[in-house]
């Protein structure tokens, strides 16, 4: 976009030079102020992103926004450091299937977070340098980020707030300060659940709901039948699976009770386990925990179960979470039972198309339902309707056109007058 600004400036200048003469010997020269404002469209500006969660973890929300945009336009996702560098500080950079630069910091240990801090920015410095990234977008999925990225001059400033981070096992005291800085940089604020949106939208004047959404046909291949994968394969039916994080968040007493309780049904657990000790889990001859698996891989063990559960207990970590598990079930059309997480009773339980219950003995009774084929033909209409109000490409689109309102010009102005001489 091109402004141009016309401004009079005054000149001395001797007589029989060109200008009009103002009757002093001096004469007046109309100048044009040329002001460029390289306003790069929102769909070609860069996106850095500052995360805490590694992106060969969990395929989540910042892969399916940022993977979507890569797309588009250049996206880097510049992670939190790993102590383990035996010398000096490094960046390990890789290309990710989905066009994303990941960036992951290398830094020795024993590092202090203030000497952490100034390698990050040097190394991010330097990192954009290389790469050329002048017209960006800075979006954050970590307070914490800003101790190396508060002197980056972005086009635009997001917070993509997924998590109350603050309220996980291991939190750093100062990450609420560091949020409450957050918010009084930040252009504009994204929530990914209700309750969470509740939670901030008091807290900057441009906060806005997206909530976990649904790659549909991804998941609606569970619906076919197919052949089990070879660590499940062997588990008897009936099965009742989950898949995600296995962390403080997750209920291992209603596990353990329900398990216990029904041993002729087999609990079906895929994913890592975190920040918790492995022996705390549950044990029992019908609980199988089948470690990680590939984003691409959850259809094939989902088409195997006969519910879906989400079992997240309810304290404080879990008090804002909105499950993005909950639409991916339903797409692979299993009857979902969950206990009473907010942002799955609102509005999936209020809806009839997921079971809530908390007690054992309940959670057992909304199973035994699901499995008597209550969840029929019609719930599976119900359950499409919904989802087809949302996906995750639409949610990009949005999140972009509100960045495209916001996203403000590199102003460069050049002003070309005659050299200055002296009055005749």
């Amino acid at each position: 976009m091109k402004l141009k600004l016309s401004n009079e400036v005054r000149i001395d200048t001797p007589p029989g030079k060109n200008g009009a003469n103002n009757g002093n010997g001096q004469k007046t020269f109309t100048s044009t102020l040329t002001t460029t404002a390289s306003k790069i469209p929102a769909s070609e500006l860069d996106v850095l992103c500052l995360s805490h969660l590694r992106w060969d973890f969990v395929y989540q929300r910042p892969q399916h926004l940022l993977g979507r945009r890569a797309k588009h336009a250049r996206v880097f996702y510049f992670e939190e450091p790993y102590f383990d560098s035996p010398d000096d500080a490094h960046l390990e950079v890789t290309v990710t299937s989905e066009g994303v630069v990941r960036a992951v910091p290398h830094v020795p240990a024993g590092t202090t977070p203030a000497e952490v801090a100034i390698l990050q920015r040097e190394l991010l410095d330097e990192f954009m340098r290389a790469q050329q990234i002048n017209n960006f977008i800075l979006w954050y999925y970590t307070p914490m980020a800003l101790s190396f990225t508060a002197h980056l001059e972005p086009q635009a400033v997001v917070y993509d707030c997924m998590d109350e981070l603050s309220a996980f096992k291991g939190a750093p005291p100062e990450l609420k300060i560091r949020e409450s800085k957050l918010f009084r940089m930040a252009d504009l604020v994204f929530t990914g659940g209700q309750s969470l949106y509740e939670a901030k939208r008091d807290k900057h004047p441009s906060v806005h709901l997206f909530p976990s959404s649904i790659d549909a046909a991804h998941f609606k291949n569970a619906r076919v039948m197919q052949p089990d994968p070879t660590d499940q394969v062997g588990i008897p039916h009936p099965r009742l699976g989950f898949f995600g994080v296995l962390d403080e968040r997750f209920d291992r007493a209603l596990l353990h009770d329900a398990a216990l309780a029904r041993p002729d049904w087999h609990f079906v657990m895929v994913g890592p386990v975190v920040k918790i000790d492995p022996k705390d889990l549950p044990k029992a001859p019908n609980i199988h925990y089948l470690g990680s698996k590939q984003y691409r891989e959850l259809p094939a063990y989902i088409a195997g179960w006969d519910v879906a559960l989400l079992l997240f207990a309810r304290n404080e970590s879990t008090r804002y979470i909105s499950p993005t598990k909950t639409p991916e079930y339903l797409a692979a059309g299993k009857p979902v039972v969950s206990t009473s997480i907010r942002d799955v009773v609102r509005p999936y339980g209020e809806l009839g198309l997921v079971r809530i219950a908390d007690a054992p003995e309940e959670f057992i009774g909304a199973v035994e339902q699901s499995m008597a084929g209550v969840e029929d033909s019609e719930w599976l209409a119900r359950v499409d309707r919904f989802l087809r109000k949302s996906s995750w490409d639409l949610t990009v689109q949005r999140m972009f056109a509100l960045v495209a309102e916001v996203a403000t010009p590199n102003l460069e102005t050049e002003i070309s007058v005659q050299q200055d001489t002296a009055a005749a």
